[in-house]
């Protein structure tokens, strides 16, 4: 039972510490030799949560262009001077405060007696990490990873690790599906163990692997299984406590490292409607059928370092819920893939039914009616001289082009923006231009961290460069 021990005692320092995102569920805590499941399943995901909204997402945001560093680390991992213990702290919290957790969650579960929806929720989870793990690191620890008693887990190609989560995701879904053993109330902090959310989620994590790995008719599919509703989404919940708000929140209106990080002027200038706050009006992605003031209001404020998060009444304020898989995301994937997979109408269908829900305010708390502009496009608005498509593309990539731009636009502050970049970035004529901060290279990957490297001998040998494709980019 030490094993549990040392992993309550971590749960503890990371509901306290790592942003404390629940209150009052361990007043009363278990004996440290016998944890009961349902801590450890709040532990696991409050450390997917900080994977998620937290600092590797600010990371990935600088290398797919959604911030500029300015000061200090920050204008270092902006200029692509990255080494590879700054992704000590990730690595951790996909092995050990995500994975590790779910997996001991798993195991006290089913010594009391639980399997069904409880396994479902804790798989979900372990998928959603690694799934992360995988596109930002390509090769790693999957059927030996969580193991404490294997001290150098074997590394798994990126193909083979995608192709397992999808099994993985099956089994939770087939868990979910079984409607029995739900988690003590309060223990899952995002659903309260409903299991209908939670396997709409996991079809929408199925999707998002299958779009990283362009098996764009299987996306489509898993989509159409995937997120319904706002009230299915995956959020980080937060409050108004120093120790529960917000991560961007934290980072832009509390910390010190405020003045580290901006908006970039090329993501800012895409929302910005007016000369006056945009850095280059000439990007802005309005036109007569879309105003794009209630969504710039919602994510920026201009502050005495320049444009970044809104920590006042938007995205970034301080009791905001962060998106981790949303409707607005499962709305895209559906565009996009039914587009790739099927046709034109089909992709102008689910953007149209994207946009209908952007008109009733979508994801933009606190919308002024009066601010939100989303009609809807026609097939001649995709044609050579249409309102999207001034340049003559076809008419299928003057469509997935504004797809693109629309996911960009719409997942920024989260990782799949990076992962988006790399996709797309052999598609000259549709991808978001995105430039390279230095040189000619954007970013391909993050680095294997120091710890692994250190400890490992399964660790790829050579280390892989900041700049190389993983396999599903190649």
């Amino acid at each position: 039972m030490m094993k549990k021990a040392i992993l309550l005692i971590g749960i503890m320092s990371l509901l306290s510490a790592c942003s404390g995102l629940v209150d009052n569920l361990n007043d009363n805590p278990n004996s440290p030799t016998s944890a009961s499941y349902q801590y450890i399943l709040t532990g696991s995901e409050v450390g997917n949560i900080v994977l998620h909204t937290g600092e590797a997402a600010r990371k990935a945001g600088i290398f797919c262009g959604y911030y500029t560093g300015i000061d200090r680390q920050h204008l270092g991992f902006s200029q692509y001077a990255v080494t590879t213990s700054d992704f000590d702290s990730h690595w951790n919290e996909v092995y050990v405060s995500t994975l590790v957790n779910a997996l001991e969650a798993e195991a006290a579960a089913k010594e009391e007696g639980l399997g069904g929806v409880t396994l479902g929720i804790t798989q979900t989870i372990r998928a959603m990490s690694l799934g992360t793990a995988a596109s930002l690191w390509g090769d790693i620890p999957f059927d030996e990873a969580g193991s404490l008693e294997i001290e150098n887990p074997a590394f798994e190609d990126q193909l083979t690790v995608y192709s397992k989560l999808q099994s993985l995701l099956d089994e939770a879904i087939a868990n979910l599906a079984t409607g029995v053993d739900r988690p003590a109330s309060g223990s899952d902090i995002h659903f309260d163990g409903d299991p209908v959310a939670w396997a709409a989620v996991a079809n929408t994590l199925k999707a998002r692997y299958y779009l990283q790995n362009k098996n764009y008719d299987q996306a489509y599919a898993a989509a159409l299984k995937g997120v319904d509703s706002d009230a299915a989404s995956l959020y980080a919940p937060h409050g108004t406590a120093a120790d529960n708000s917000n991560l961007s929140y934290q980072f832009f209106a509390v910390e010190v490292r405020q003045a580290d990080l901006v908006t970039s002027d090329f993501m800012a200038s895409l929302v910005a409607p007016t000369p006056d706050v945009s850095p280059d009006i000439a990007n802005y992605r309005g036109n007569a059928k879309t105003n794009e003031t209630a969504r710039y209001n919602f994510l920026f404020n201009i502050t005495e370092f320049g444009t970044q998060p809104n920590t006042v009444d938007g995205f970034a304020a301080q009791a905001a819920s962060a998106p981790m898989v949303t409707y607005q995301e499962n709305l895209l994937i559906l565009a996009e893939a039914g587009l790739r997979s099927a046709d034109f109408a089909t992709g102008l269908d689910h953007l149209n039914e994207f946009r209908a829900y952007m008109a009733g305010g979508g994801y933009l708390t606190g919308a002024a009616t009066a601010d939100l502009q989303y009609d809807p496009y026609a097939a001649d608005d995709f044609a050579s001289g249409g309102i999207e498509n001034p340049d003559g593309l076809s008419q299928e990539n003057a469509l997935l082009r504004e797809i693109l731009e629309e996911r960009y636009v719409t997942l920024f502050g989260q990782i799949e923006g990076f992962n988006d970049t790399r996709r797309t970035l052999g598609e000259t004529a549709v991808r978001v231009p995105v430039a390279p901060n230095n040189g000619s290279q954007l970013p391909q990957r993050f680095l294997y961290p120091t710890t692994e490297i250190d400890r490992n001998v399964n660790v790829p040998d050579p280390v892989p460069d900041f700049f190389q494709p993983t396999a599903v980019n190649q």
